[in-house]
């Protein structure tokens, strides 16, 4: 076939495909429906929230106030002002972040910077000692996060070195450490003797609180893909609950560690790239008989704390530790939303959009929310942006700011009437 005639027939087999080309639209009579029609955009509700009255609490001494991350509803004065700045140690960087929000007891507050110094603060804001915890042959070594806890007359730290060290509250003398083989960045856990902690390769420890040696330990399924600083565990009377970053969860007796039920938060929300991180971010939080765990990706369970069978499951991931009260769970979701769910159901009440992007180097980055905490009759959130945003828990109106010099680079605490956060330059700030 000469090249004319391929030419020819190319030319007609694209006249044939065109032709249609001009051709009117046909158009089918009938009536037309949206095809989203049905699905109503959500709106938010206002409806009273049936939780206790405020009540003083003088300490704070782990994470969201108990070994059973929840504290019912601390009092707090309705206009806050900033009364103390003590510097704690190193802030924020490219390298290093901090990690551990403020603990209380006995008057003094706790804390650890982005470079492993525990220090110890009267209320009145006098230094009363600092100590660096950084291994000897590490003291060159890049590492970032941890938790600090207070129980018993000692100060328990974890650190991204991989250990976890008893300190003395009243002197800050070292007690014992204990390697733990991995980075142990989530904050240790207290109840009776024992200590609880979870390193980021999955493994979790019981220890000795006077002698800092094992006394048992359990596994979890690996994860390669999480993120620093991670959940702690949750311990009452009768169960300790251990979140691993695969997202497995495992209950177990608290002595002896026998297993009790495990199971596992898997699931995602559509269109975030960050739902491959499996990794249990909001603490477990046991309260009336359930166990409330969430995870990075969009997940949030209530389970049955004796049985671990599933009450609901609402697609709404926790980045740090539920607040039960009453009727309501409040949290920071992994879309940077304040959200109150039904506490029966987990239905969505409502929802709230929090600061989302600050500035930093010339590059916008997504900003931080902490919390939320219930003190003093409203629900409180501190932001990387430099406030704290005060909210109405029945219908999540903002409802004031307290400005937070540096921003905020914690979780908000509460103890004898005053609010405790650090910032993002390393200094406590107090506010009543």
């Amino acid at each position: 076939m000469t090249v004319t005639a391929k030419i020819a027939i190319f030319a007609g087999i694209l006249a044939a495909l065109t032709a249609g080309c001009g051709e009117r639209d046909v158009i089918l009579s009938g009536e037309r429906s949206d095809i989203r029609e049905g699905i109503a955009p959500f709106v938010n509700q206002v409806a009273a929230v049936n939780f206790a009255g405020a009540r003083a609490n003088a300490d704070w001494t782990h994470r969201n106030g108990g070994p059973d991350h929840q504290i019912s509803h601390p009092a707090l004065g309705a206009a806050l002002t900033q009364v103390m700045t003590v510097n704690i140690g190193e802030g924020d960087s490219r390298r290093a972040r901090i990690t551990a929000e403020p603990v209380v007891s006995g008057g003094v507050i706790f804390t650890l910077d982005a470079r492993a110094r525990v220090s110890a603060t009267s209320t009145s804001g006098a230094s009363l000692w600092a100590v660096d915890v950084t291994p000897g042959r590490d003291s060159a070594t890049d590492a970032s996060g941890g938790g600090v806890t207070v129980a018993g007359g000692r100060v328990f730290v974890t650190t991204g070195f991989g250990e976890l060290t008893a300190l003395d509250a009243a002197t800050g003398r070292e007690l014992w450490t204990q390697d733990l083989d991995a980075p142990g960045t989530s904050a240790p856990t207290v109840m009776g003797d024992l200590v609880y902690v979870v390193a980021r390769n999955s493994a979790a420890w019981a220890l000795d609180v006077n002698t800092g040696r094992t006394q048992w330990q359990i596994s979890g399924t690996p994860s390669i893909a999480n993120f620093s600083g991670g959940a702690g565990v949750a311990v009452n009377g009768d169960v300790a609950l251990f979140p691993f970053p695969s997202g497995e969860v495992v209950a177990t007796f608290p002595q002896g560690g026998t297993q009790r039920w495990s199971t596992v938060l898997s699931g995602e929300r559509n269109g975030q790239a960050a739902t491959i991180i499996s990794d249990i971010s909001g603490d477990p939080v046991i309260a009336n008989g359930r166990a409330y765990v969430g995870n990075f990706g969009g997940q949030l369970a209530a389970l049955d704390l004796a049985d671990g069978e599933r009450i609901w499951t609402a697609r709404e991931g926790a980045m740090g530790p539920v607040w039960p009260a009453g009727n309501a769970i409040f949290l920071v979701n992994d879309l940077n939303e304040l959200v109150r769910l039904d506490a029966a159901t987990g239905e969505l009440v409502w929802r709230v959009a929090l600061p989302q992007t600050e500035q930093s180097n010339r590059k916008r980055a997504k900003a931080a929310s902490y919390g939320p905490i219930l003190a003093g009759g409203r629900l409180i959130v501190a932001s990387s942006l430099g406030q704290l945003l005060h909210y109405d828990p029945s219908s999540g109106a903002l409802i004031g700011t307290t400005p937070i010099a540096g921003g905020a680079a914690t979780n908000p605490v509460v103890a004898g009437g005053t609010l405790y956060v650090i910032s993002k330059e390393g200094q406590l700030l107090a506010f009543r």
